[in-house]
């Protein structure tokens, strides 16, 4: 899985009159210095890797313009490709092939939608689910989580918060300027009075599903860490139960919980 290096933030808001105006520098950049720079960038990319250079930067300019036609196209293919309630095309920092593929799990998309979906599919099979991109900037509808898995005897250790009857991996959001391990490391210190070893942690995987509780097309997605952790684990603030759960006992979890039970089983580690 790939990392995304930058810290996440959702959009800040700015005045139309500036957003204007960046939008006429952003195409007069594209219209008169493009050319000039997509024609030294093949024969740069020719000469230091040949033709396997060529491919790879077209490859980058090909997720590019998907991007844009993402965010350019976005109120007409939400209109066209997605049931009501569905995952919205917009976000900048995701393809259309990737908002198609979270419609198709979701069983969100059109009639319109699944002939696009099929035709991709039929050129490249499964082709809109291999494309999410599980690093797209959080939203309204992309909950981002951090959660540690800790695993002992084929079992792994979850949490029920108070008022909720499902189980989850323990963990929680980030807050600003944190890193991963900095805000992991003060959830589980909340949550379950120990302390993660910093030099310990190893990435595990990102895992997204339908947010429990949350409108459909609504995703929670959580960046998952292994940590060893000293001290003695005893449930605290909003935490009202700690369980260690089996692989048979994946129904108490929520949807992206099972998500990782499911990848731990093909670990065989559960």
């Amino acid at each position: 899985m790939i990392r995304k290096k930058k810290q996440e933030t959702p959009d800040k808001k700015i005045h139309p009159l500036l957003g204007v105006l960046l939008f006429l520098i952003s195409l007069v950049l594209l219209v008169f210095t493009g050319p000039i720079g997509f024609l030294y960038g093949l024969f740069h990319q020719l000469f230091r890797k040949g033709i396997t250079g060529v491919g790879e930067y077209l490859l980058k300019i090909a997720i590019s313009i998907d991007q844009l036609g993402n965010v350019l196209m976005q109120h007409l293919l939400n209109l066209l490709w997605v049931r009501k309630g569905g995952y919205p095309f917009g976000n900048r920092d995701e393809t259309i092939s990737s908002a198609l593929g979270r419609n198709k799990k979701l069983g969100m998309l059109t009639g319109f939608g699944k002939f696009i979906d099929g035709f991709l599919d039929a050129i490249d099979p499964n082709h809109s689910l291999n494309s999410i991109d599980y690093y797209v900037e959080p939203s309204q509808n992309v909950i981002d989580k951090l959660g540690w898995v800790l695993v002992r005897d084929k079992k792994v250790l979850c949490v029920r918060s108070m008022d909720k009857t499902l189980f989850y991996i323990p963990g929680g959001k980030r807050e600003i300027g944190e890193s991963d391990i900095l805000a992991l490391s003060r959830e589980i210190r909340e949550e379950l009075k120990v302390s993660l070893k910093t030099e310990s942690f190893l990435f595990l995987g990102s895992f997204e599903a339908q947010a429990d509780e949350k409108p459909p097309g609504v995703f929670v997605r959580i960046r998952c860490y292994e940590a060893g952790f000293s001290g003695e684990l005893q449930p605290a603030s909003e935490i009202a139960e700690m369980k260690w759960l089996a692989f048979p006992e994946r129904e108490q979890l929520s949807a992206v919980g099972k998500l990782i039970f499911d990848h731990l089983r093909e670990e065989e580690r559960i």
